[in-house]
């Protein structure tokens, strides 16, 4: 079962995958080009040429690697998704549907691994940031991320011992209180990262932000829709093992 709930996992993760490629080609994009025109007339302006080593022209950044790029990491994530989603079935939403559960797993894993460290270091498009300091925003940035992850895992387990005291609904509040906490004393410790030229548009910046951010809810929303009815099928009992226990 846990084979064909990985095969089907990375399959939905693919269809994420395409939507997802879709959605950045039409919504981000044209930002990613803007911003890319700015760092190139900044370079000229300094008697600078950028991109003449470029290995890849941007036509194929923009469609091929695109798709690469995203199609690639939504079809890890919908291995990594099933594998979850398998372990957590029956133990943890042992009331739920699959493809109730799929859904709730999906905006969780959106909260945790996107959202939640987007909101201290948000994505930046082109021109944006100083190149001496890419190794330190790279290392906040998944510093905060296995910080978001190690909080969620424990509130998950601190909600499911709160559950069994005070009841499914108040256990899991609290152990969503206790997890924004926790994240909320992690983003006002960790630094900042502020590296926005004053030059800089600040609506091409929201634009960029707005659609990298969309293209995650398109992917994580996409995963956990399309996951949960081929789950379903998987965990659903047969016909006859349904007629053998009524007997």
């Amino acid at each position: 079962m846990m084979r064909t709930l990985l095969v089907r996992g990375m399959l939905a993760g693919l269809a994420a995958g395409v939507l997802a490629t879709v959605f950045a080609y039409v919504a981000g994009e044209p930002s990613v080009d803007a911003a890319i025109g700015l760092e190139e007339s900044a370079h000229a302006a300094h008697g600078h040429h950028h991109g003449e080593d470029a290995l890849v022209d941007r036509g194929t950044q923009r469609s091929l690697g695109l798709f690469t790029g995203i199609a690639g990491y939504a079809v890890a994530m919908g291995g990594l998704f099933a594998i979850v989603f398998a372990v957590l079935h029956g133990r943890v939403t042992t009331t739920l549907r699959p493809r109730v559960s799929a859904v709730l797993l999906a905006a969780s894993a959106f909260a945790v691994v996107v959202l939640v460290p987007f909101l201290k270091y948000p994505a930046n498009p082109p021109a944006v940031g100083q190149d001496g300091t890419i190794g330190d925003r790279t290392a906040l940035h998944f510093g905060f991320l296995a910080l978001s992850l190690v909080a969620a895992l424990l509130a998950a387990a601190t909600s499911r011992t709160l559950a069994d005291r005070f009841g499914a609904g108040p256990g899991a509040l609290l152990g969503i209180g206790g997890y924004v906490a926790v994240m909320a004393v992690c983003g006002a410790l960790l630094p900042a990262v502020d590296e926005v030229p004053p030059e800089f548009p600040g609506s091409l910046l929201w634009d960029f932000r707005v659609a990298s951010l969309g293209t995650q809810v398109v992917l994580w929303g996409t995963l956990g829709l399309v996951f949960g009815p081929l789950a379903d099928r998987v965990l659903r009992p047969a016909p006859a093992e349904v007629a053998a226990g009524q007997r």
